[in-house]
């Protein structure tokens, strides 16, 4: 593939990589994947005759097996980079209608930049002439007009790409916009319809939805906003009290405003999309508006999967993050083991693809009992742990396992639901990127004393290390200590002694500072190190350059504590260095090239959830997916890791 070019999803023929490919690209798959239209009937960069000139359209469907010729369009498609706006003198929403009305039985059209998205039916107005009336989306393939303006549950189109990402800043943006709310009232409020659609999509029939008249007239509307906002409150408020509480129960946004989001949203099944769809989306909006100011830098999801493929959790181990944030690692880890409840149950049943009731009744039960009593995460930001019980039901639950505190105060001043729930000792598994950095240390009295690492200590001639102690023997406290440090001996004390073990990010100041060789020392006395990856400096770029490396360690037993302060323990630790983690310092993708310098293109096989046009159930398909391969080595490093670990045993 030559330099930058891309592959075109339609015809496999190369095109330029721009920023307006980036939205055809996705409108084309989101035409194929989530609209059904056969492939062989599309085609990008169609000519057209537009009265005595040739146009061409960004892409054209066509009738179905028909040959693609002009008099065939039936839906015509107009692409835009971002900052075209659809009020744009000559590549705004008149260009598209120019081109409707030019192809005498095209019958719908889409304008979109990705952030803005309009939807036309063409109308004979009775003159000779031509209406252009804007509906809530276009119709699938098979689909009628009427039941693409108010889906029913076999409508529901599971997302592909980024374009569920464009809904969601589209939606944002708009109540942004309309509202004259702060980003982050605006999110707060986006989150409230999109917990309704989730809610409403678990029931027997579809009631969020707008009808075109809803949206375009505000009087209508508020009929929209009293329908969601019952389905608010009796569904999502009841459901989860320790998410909105007796406070929050309106949806604080005008009428048209909810019309409008609604009817972005209505047409997707966010249940059935699948979760990195889902995750990309939810976590970009949540990172633009609740990132914030103490060393939060939310973790990659490339770097989450090979620490969770690494660390392995397992359905019947208890699953913590002590520093959850909006959840993502969590989610990762957590989904982990929910694949394994799915295969293992799936190879029992009749038919792996469509179990029975009684065996997909079975299946629900397992993984409705690991969600609520496996799965727990903490966080001192309450608008976090708040995010991360939405991020967490959106991708399947586990929220009621999740607390506001702070993980590194004493566990007495924990309330008695976190005491109970998660006492020193109790953990199989800990996933962890806790918030690093000096301008957040540690300077409590109260909390320094209960850490070792928190102590002052000194090392004598032999290069032996001790606590200093005073008179009466009590550990010499330190001033303050950064959070990153007593986060490792907290989440040591959460394991289980002897098998509880972690994947933590670590900054690399730590494992090679000369200054804070005494935590090496401690660490290697209460820890067996299983393994350290050096992650590039731009991991967690763009934002910050902290040089880190995952480190995955179990607890060892007081027995083998007791050896390790004497003679020491002897054993293999496995080491990589991740020198390309896929994006590069601004956050841009970087593909890998083959040696002759072209794009390497891999293929993989793709399980996806959809929804059956017939019963409306959600059922398992496997698509062949063919796209530019990421340089990203995370994975590679994952799989070394087990071929290695398999090796020791």
């Amino acid at each position: 593939m030559p330099e930058g070019k891309i592959s075109d999803f339609l015809t496999g023929k190369f095109v330029n990589d721009t920023p307006e490919e980036y939205v055809r690209q996705n409108i084309e798959k989101a035409l194929v994947r989530q609209y059904k239209y056969p492939a062989k009937d599309c085609e990008p960069e169609f000519a057209i005759r537009v009265g005595s000139s040739r146009k061409r359209v960004d892409i054209v469907v066509f009738d179905k097996n028909s040959d693609h010729r002009q008099a065939h369009a039936y839906l015509l498609v107009e692409t835009k980079k971002a900052d075209i706006k659809p009020t744009h003198r000559t590549e705004g929403v008149d260009q598209l209608q120019s081109y409707m009305a030019a192809c005498l039985n095209v019958q719908y059209g889409m304008w979109t930049n990705g952030d803005d998205r309009i939807c036309f039916a063409k109308r004979a107005d009775g003159k000779g002439g031509w209406t252009f009336d804007e509906i809530i989306d276009i119709p699938a393939f098979g689909q009628t007009e009427e039941d693409a303006q108010r889906p029913k549950r076999r409508d529901l189109k599971v997302a592909t790409a980024d374009n569920l990402l464009f809904a969601f800043r589209r939606c944002h943006n708009y109540i942004a916009a309309h509202e004259g709310k702060q980003k982050t009232e605006a999110f707060w409020e986006l989150l409230k319809l999109i917990f309704t659609k989730i809610e409403d999509e678990r029931s027997p029939s579809i009631n969020f939805y707008a009808t075109p008249s809803e949206r375009a007239n505000a009087a209508v509307a508020t009929a929209a906003k009293k329908r969601i906002q019952e389905l608010f409150t009796k569904k999502v408020v009841l459901k989860y009290p320790t998410i909105f509480d007796a406070r929050d129960t309106t949806i604080d946004l005008q009428s048209g405003v909810v019309a409008y989001v609604v009817s972005q949203l209505q047409g997707y099944s966010l249940l059935a999309s699948p979760v990195d769809v889902k995750g990309v989306a939810y976590e970009e909006i949540v990172g633009s508006n609740l990132r914030g100011d103490r060393g939060e830098f939310f973790t990659p999801r490339n770097a989450c999967r090979m620490a969770v493929t690494m660390i392995d959790p397992r359905p019947d181990e208890r699953l913590l993050d002590p520093s959850c944030g909006t959840g993502g690692f969590l989610i990762t880890a957590m989904n982990h083991a929910l694949d394994y409840i799915e295969r293992t149950e799936r190879k029992q049943w009749l038919d792996p693809a469509n179990g029975s009731d009684a065996e997909r009744q079975e299946l629900y039960r397992r993984r409705s009992e690991y969600l609520s009593q496996f799965v727990h995460g903490i966080d001192l930001n309450p608008a976090l742990v708040r995010a991360a019980k939405m991020n967490m039901v959106m991708n399947n639950d586990g929220s009621g396992g999740l607390w506001q505190a702070n993980t590194l105060e004493n566990p007495h001043k924990w309330n008695a639901g976190l005491r109970t729930q998660i006492p020193l000792g109790s953990i199989d598994v800990i996933v962890s990127n806790p918030p690093f950095g000096t301008r957040i240390p540690i300077d409590d009295e109260d909390t320094l004393s209960q850490y070792e690492l928190a102590a002052t200590w000194d090392q004598d001639d032999d290069g032996n290390w001790s606590l200093r102690r005073d008179r009466s023997g009590n550990a010499v406290l330190q001033k303050s200590q950064p959070p990153e440090i007593l986060f490792i001996e907290r989440s040591l004390q959460l394991l289980k002694p002897g098998t509880g073990r972690m994947a933590m990010v670590i900054p690399n100041g730590i494992l090679n500072n000369p200054g804070l060789a005494y935590v090496r020392h401690w660490l290697l006395r209460r820890a067996q190190i299983l393994a350290v990856v050096d992650m590039h400096r731009d991991l967690f770029q763009p934002g910050n350059d902290t040089q880190t490396s995952m480190v995955l360690m179990r607890r060892l037993s007081a027995q083998e504590v007791v050896e390790a302060e004497g003679a020491g323990l002897d054993y293999p630790i496995f080491m990589a260095v991740a020198e390309k983690i896929g994006h590069d310092k601004r956050g841009n993708v970087i593909y890998r090239r083959t040696q002759d310098g072209s794009d390497s293109l891999v293929k993989r096989i793709e399980t996806v959830n959809e929804i059956d046009q017939t019963t409306g159930a959600e059922v398992l398909r496997t698509i062949e997916v063919t796209e530019r391969q990421i340089d990203d080595e995370l994975s590679e490093v994952a799989t070394s890791y087990l071929h290695w670990l398999s090796e020791q045993r």
